[in-house]
Formats: structure tokens, C-alpha cells, sequence
């Protein structure tokens, strides 16, 4: 019987029912930390309408607090007689994560550093594209995660650069024809799909580098709804794997259930 996995991030929401690390079916909906227990309820019943009898479990992993706390209401009263699991401090997820502040981690970048050391094995550097923040996370050889790094996400960038330029605007995001653009939208277009590829493989390769690896040993997996915009300008990506976080999900709530 699948799970429900849900991946609350602080701009999207991903839903996905996932077995044996297969995902059948998948949702995406926006990230509202002002949305009640019920209305979770609500929006999940609406999406979920064809598969209910089917969840006999759901998992959750959350980087918004008060989504975590209606989530964790909303299935209480909602989803009582569903097995479900809110991975948080306490949770067993089976990577041993070597921070200062191990409680400090994203629930979400240590599912999907579970599922690339489990899938890939290490050394691995996940990148999750989101689009508040794009987050690099290091798994060593032996399994354990051992840091990372953050920078602002491509949507949260072209937000900032409409908000703040007084001749710039939101423009779609796509790839445009060249680097040198002959036309403001372009121009922001480069800057920003250009740009974050050249951030990424240069974040990636000292990485390698501080880990002392041979750059053919490290697997290196692209993830998140924005990966497609950049993942062909990168020529460091092994694999792409846009359902890590929600494979991630699964191993955590075999482990504990």
C-alpha cells in the first residue's frame, strides 16, 4: 500500500504516493503558514479524493513551524486512524548527521541526504533546486552527513530584483537564447539561469575539493521543481532525481514505524 509523503517547503508543497521508492502519483500546491489544520485536511481530501482508501500512512517533513504544527493537528483529528510520522529532532532517519547543531538541520535536506547516501551511496553533494533557497548537502563515504550550504533560491532572486530595481520586473523563467542578452528581460534571464549554473558548479567543485575525493568517486544529484531550468548548463550533475526528498520520507517512516 503507498505513502503519502508530504514535503512542505517554505514557497511549495510537494505530495507524492510513493512505494518501494516508486511514485505513482504526485501534487503540488503552494506553502500557506497561515492555513489551519482543517483546511489541510480540506486541500488534502480534495487532492487525494481517488486514493483514500488506499493510504494506510503518511509522512511529513517541514521547514515552515507553523505548517509543521497544523500538520501534526491535522492529522491527529483528521487522519487519526492513518499511521503518520512528522520527522523532527528525536526521529530516528538512520544518517548520523555530524553538525554543531544537528536540531538546526532542514528536516528536508536530511531526507534528501538519507536518499542519496541509500540510492547512491557516498561521497554525494545533493543540490535542490527550490525556489526560496538552492541548498548544497554533503554525504561522505561513509554515510554521513556532514554539512552544506545555502544560497537564495531563483525565485526568491527575481522576486528581490523586481522588488528592488526600479526598471526591472518578474520575468518568466526560462533559459534565453545567449549569455550576452540583447534585451532587459533576457538580460535577467541570463544573470539568473547563468548565473546560479556557474554558482553551482563552483560551490560543487570546492566541495569535492574539501572532501578530498576524486571527482569521478563523488555522485552528484540535481532535485527540486527548478532543476530542469539548470541542470543542462551544469556539467558536474551524475543524476537527476526529482522525488529524493520524497523517497527520503519513505526510508525515515520504515525506520520508525
Amino acid at each position: 500500500m503507498p505513502l503519502l509523503a508530504v514535503d512542505v517547503g517554505n514557497a511549495h508543497t510537494v505530495l507524492g504516493l510513493i512505494s518501494s521508492g516508486t511514485v505513482s502519483d504526485e501534487w503540488r500546491v503552494s506553502t500557506d503558514e497561515h492555513r489551519t489544520a482543517d483546511e489541510w485536511a480540506v486541500l488534502l481530501r480534495g487532492l487525494l479524493r481517488r486514493h483514500l482508501d488506499t493510504i494506510t500512512a503518511i509522512a511529513v517533513c517541514s521547514t515552515v513551524p507553523a505548517v509543521t504544527l497544523a500538520a501534526r493537528d491535522m492529522l491527529t483529528r483528521h487522519f487519526g486512524d492513518v499511521e503518520h510520522l512528522i520527522v523532527e529532532p528525536g526521529v530516528k532517519t538512520g544518517i548520523p548527521v555530524l553538525m554543531d547543531n544537528p536540531r538546526e538541520v532542514g528536516t528536508d535536506r536530511i531526507v534528501n541526504s538519507l536518499a542519496a547516501a541509500s540510492e547512491y551511496g557516498g561521497p554525494a553533494i545533493v543540490v535542490d533546486f527550490g525556489g526560496t533557497a538552492t541548498t548544497y548537502d554533503v554525504v561522505n563515504a561513509a554515510g554521513q552527513y556532514i554539512g552544506g550550504s545555502i544560497s537564495p533560491g531563483i525565485e526568491l532572486s527575481i522576486e528581490a530584483l523586481g522588488r528592488r530595481g526600479a526598471q526591472l520586473r518578474q520575468v518568466e523563467l526560462v533559459r534565453p537564447r545567449t549569455v550576452i542578452a540583447k534585451n532587459t528581460v533576457e538580460a535577467l534571464q541570463s544573470g539568473l539561469v547563468f548565473g546560479v549554473a556557474a554558482q553551482v558548479e563552483g560551490i560543487v567543485e570546492r566541495m569535492i575539493d574539501e572532501l578530498g575525493a576524486d571527482v569521478g568517486d563523488v555522485r552528484v544529484i540535481a532535485t527540486g521543481h527548478l532543476a530542469p531550468l539548470v541542470i543542462d548548463e551544469c556539467d558536474c550533475f551524475t543524476d537527476v532525481d526529482p522525488w529524493l526528498a520524497l523517497k527520503g520520507l519513505e526510508l525515515v517512516f520504515r525506520r520508525n514505524m
